[in-house]
């Protein structure tokens, strides 16, 4: 059983890459929240595998809320394994994802991470990556989740992660500055003129934040800032504060 979440699509495929050569059911974890029951009773065969992006330098808001209210039914033997996506590197992000593991009896006995195409728009000192390495990250992501992928069938402990250079300043300086003053809807705004009022940012919000056409946020506390409204709008219509950056959903190369 693997469980998901994904804003841009770079960990959806990844989960998905991994599912198919595990044969492991495939969950959202947006999903997951919504149905309400968060109990899982793993088969003694299953593994149990987190995929999630790493959001300035730590897990997502959601995917921490999903890891507090679950229960998992497994065996003390059962393999488990996390899988995190980065534009870079992700800092201590599964340092903090181990710690709510273990605050549910769980030890993961593999973490991964892998380079992906860059999404954050929300600090002034990250921006997009050029056409050319975003395709070079993404043809170093098909080898490397191949790689991962033969360690989790054969159920490998492994630690293959990308941390940085500072990974305490990444994920407890600069991500709780993130945590604290970026996890909002409040910095989003549209251009009513380019809105075509598809509803598409509606529709692809995990949270249930946005309504209308125009979008409405909501601001109720339970934005992620996943950027999935950002990216995935059509035209470009949707920003995030005063900053004018481009836009990034992934495409398999």
């Amino acid at each position: 059983m693997i469980f998901y979440f994904s804003g841009t699509g770079n960990t959806r495929w990844a989960a998905q890459q991994i599912a198919a050569l595990t044969g492991e059911e495939l969950r959202y974890i947006p999903d997951e929240l919504h149905e309400g029951t968060l109990v899982y009773d793993l088969k003694d065969s299953e593994r149990l595998g987190f995929c999630f992006p790493t959001h300035g330098w730590q897990p997502p808001r959601i995917v921490r809320d999903f890891i507090s209210k679950a229960f998992f039914k497994c065996d003390p033997s059962t393999y488990i394994f996390a899988l995190t996506t980065c534009g870079d590197d992700m800092g201590h992000a599964m340092r903090l994802f181990d710690k709510d593991l273990a605050q549910k009896h769980l030890q993961a006995n593999a973490h991964f991470a892998i380079v992906m195409p860059e999404s954050n728009v929300c600090f002034n000192f990250l921006h997009l990556d050029t056409p050319e390495k975003e395709h070079k990250k993404l043809e170093a992501a098909k080898t490397t989740i191949a790689e991962y992928g033969k360690m989790i069938v054969s159920r490998q402990s492994a630690n293959h992660l990308v941390k940085g250079p500072i990974p305490y300043t990444y994920t407890y300086i600069l991500g709780a500055y993130y945590v604290k003053h970026l996890i909002t809807d409040k910095k989003f705004w549209v251009d009513k003129e380019a809105c075509i009022q598809c509803g598409l940012c509606q529709k692809l919000c995990p949270v249930d934040d946005i309504e209308g056409t125009p979008p409405r946020w909501k601001h109720n506390g339970k934005c992620t800032n996943c950027l999935a409204c950002y990216h995935h709008c059509p035209k470009h219509a949707i920003h995030w504060a005063k900053m004018k950056r481009g836009q990034y959903v992934f495409k398999e190369v």
